[in-house]
Formats: structure tokens, C-alpha cells, sequence
């Protein structure tokens, strides 16, 4: 039997949480991550070697691995800073693979291999594209990690050179899928920047698969401030030309009792879903009581089995609604 094939876009951590829970299902996972990351040791690395951003890349290799613990545990390993500049030990590895290859998406290819990747991870592009993002002032910030610290609303991002090209890896898993999901993650750093590059546009608006925005719990100060799960929203759809999802997953539990004042101390608030404007945006609205975690100090994570839970339900929902129709 043909396995469901997923592909998730974006990037960050929350890529990583949404690809740990899907890897329990039997279905065949690719990854499209973004390579604009110029912050911490990633920074560094892709400025002294000219390279694509590892750190994401290396984040959802770790998350997809099925080598044991000990391995796995190597490849995230962080040098201390007086060490090595505070490098990841994959992120070295992963350089040292595309210093020998010459190519980031074979790097990648060539380690996953090694790590034996449950799915394929792939990068947005195959250069080292910078992020750039117009503010409402019409300011220009260049630096994936200089645009939030403006604090400013964004009215919208591009990438340098503006000419740059999808991997044609990452086009062919966005037209092979039965389900493409975005997110969880940064809207404007994460997930926005793999929607940009070139022929990217046309195949997920052409591409026959369900399309799922699974939307951020919090806001996030520098890019979020006040939105809604819509706002969100319209935002892919601004950058995307159209209007492409399907599904929308998200929080509609109020949890502002039993999370940490971090939040509140730093401006960040609860995603309100704003379901009305949804609903009339075209979207079918998924949410689950359970879909929130929050730890003792009261941080919010998505639940990643229960997110996986309902990326699978959808799948199947579609799967057998397309053998339906034929």
C-alpha cells in the first residue's frame, strides 16, 4: 500500500516538534527547512564558508533520526564557547559534508543517510540567500536576526538576491504530497521565507494536496504583536499571491490563567483565532483541548503527538475522500 506522503515547511524549533510526533505514523515525511538563519553559530558558519543555514536543517535531521540516543544526542551536541566558537557538532558536520560535496542539498542528502533519516529533509534553496523585510515606515531591515529586534510591524518580507531559486527537491515533495502543513513556527523568519523562493509560489498553489497552516499559540514580539490566527493567515496569503489553505490548526482553550508572566512581561499574548474572519476566508477550523502543553514554569509548547494526531486525521479524511471521487 502507497504510503501518505506529508510534507511540513518551515523551520526553527516547532519544525522539529511537529516532525518528532509525525515520525510515529506510517507515513513518508519531507521536510522543507529555511536557509536565511544568519544568528548563533549557523551565522558563522554559512559567513566563513558561504554556505546555506545549517542550524534548522541540523534541528529536523535530529528530530527525523532513527540512530540511538547516544548519536543523536552527538549531533546536537553544543561545544562550549571558549571551545569552538559554540558550534553545533552538527552544524560542523554539516559544513565539513558540503565542503566535500560542493553542494548543500547533497550535504544534507549524503548525512541524512549516515543519521538514517526516517523522511527526506530538505533546504528551501540551494544558496545563502539573506532575509529582508519592509516595515510599515518603509524602512528596509536586511538579517533574519535584525528584523525582530526593530520591533516594528512588518509589512513584508524577500529575499536576497531576489532571484533565488527553489531546490527543485523541494518543489517535486510540494507536488507529490497528499498533505502539505506549515508550521508551527516564526511567520515572518520561519515559514514566510520558504514560500518566496522562485517556482515555490506556483507549485503550492497548483499542487493537488490538502493544504494545513497550524497557527503559533503565542504571539511573538518583533514580528506577531496582537495577531489574530487570521492575521496570521492573511499574511501567507499576501506573500502567496491566493488564497491556499484548507485547514487551520489551532488554540481555542483559554490558557492565560496557567501560563508563566514571562509572556506577559515580554508583550506576548495568546493567539486569538479570530474564527468568524476565518470562516470566511475558506478555512476549516481543527482544535483539540489537548492540543497546549504547558510545563510547571508554565511555558506553552504545542502537544506534538496530538498535533500529529490531527495532521494524521486529515490525511486519511483526504485520502479517502480523493479514492471516493475516482
Amino acid at each position: 500500500m502507497k504510503k501518505i506522503k506529508i510534507t511540513l515547511v518551515g523551520g526553527g524549533t516547532g519544525l522539529s516538534v511537529l516532525a518528532r510526533g509525525l515520525r510515529q505514523y506510517p507515513v513518508d515525511i519531507s521536510a522543507i527547512v529555511s536557509v536565511a538563519d544568519d544568528g548563533g553559530s549557523t551565522g558563522i558558519i554559512r559567513d566563513q564558508i558561504d554556505m546555506p543555514a545549517p542550524g534548522d536543517i541540523r534541528n529536523v535531521m535530529s528530530a527525523l533520526s532513527d540512530v540511538e540516543t547516544k548519536l543523536e544526542n552527538l549531533f546536537t551536541y553544543r561545544f562550549n564557547k571558549d571551545a569552538l566558537g559554540g558550534h553545533a557538532l552538527g552544524n560542523l558536520m554539516l559544513a565539513a559534508m558540503y565542503d566535500m560535496t560542493g553542494d548543500f542539498a547533497v550535504a544534507v542528502e549524503e548525512l541524512s543517510k549516515i543519521l538514517n533519516v526516517k523522511g527526506t529533509v530538505i533546504p528551501s534553496t540551494n544558496i545563502s540567500p539573506k532575509l529582508a523585510a519592509r516595515m510599515k515606515d518603509n524602512s528596509i531591515i536586511v538579517g533574519e536576526s535584525y528584523i525582530p529586534e526593530v520591533q516594528q510591524k512588518i509589512e513584508e518580507v524577500y529575499l536576497i538576491p531576489n532571484d533565488t531559486v527553489a531546490t527543485p527537491e523541494a518543489i517535486e515533495a510540494v507536488e507529490e504530497s497528499d498533505v502539505v502543513v506549515f508550521g508551527p513556527g516564526s511567520l515572518y523568519t520561519s515559514i514566510i521565507p520558504n514560500l518566496i523562493p522562485s517556482g515555490m509560489k506556483e507549485a503550492i498553489i497548483n499542487s493537488r494536496g490538502v493544504k494545513v497552516y497550524v497557527s503559533n499559540i503565542m504571539t511573538q514580539v518583533g514580528e506577531t504583536v496582537d495577531y489574530t490566527a487570521a492575521d496570521h493567515l492573511e499574511a501567507i496569503n499576501f506573500h502567496m499571491g491566493a488564497r491556499v489553505m484548507d485547514f487551520i490548526i489551532l488554540n481555542e482553550q483559554n490558557i492565560k490563567g496557567r501560563i508563566s508572566d514571562y509572556y506577559d512581561r515580554n508583550g506576548m499574548t495568546v493567539v486569538d483565532s479570530d474564527a468568524r474572519r476565518l470562516k470566511k476566508m475558506g478555512v476549516e477550523i481543527i482544535t483539540d483541548y489537548r492540543l497546549v502543553h504547558i510545563d510547571d514554569q508554565g511555558a506553552v509548547r504545542h502537544n506534538n503527538k496530538v498535533l500529529a494526531e490531527k495532521i494524521y486525521d486529515i490525511a486519511l479524511k483526504e485520502i479517502s475522500t480523493l479514492q471516493y471521487r475516482k
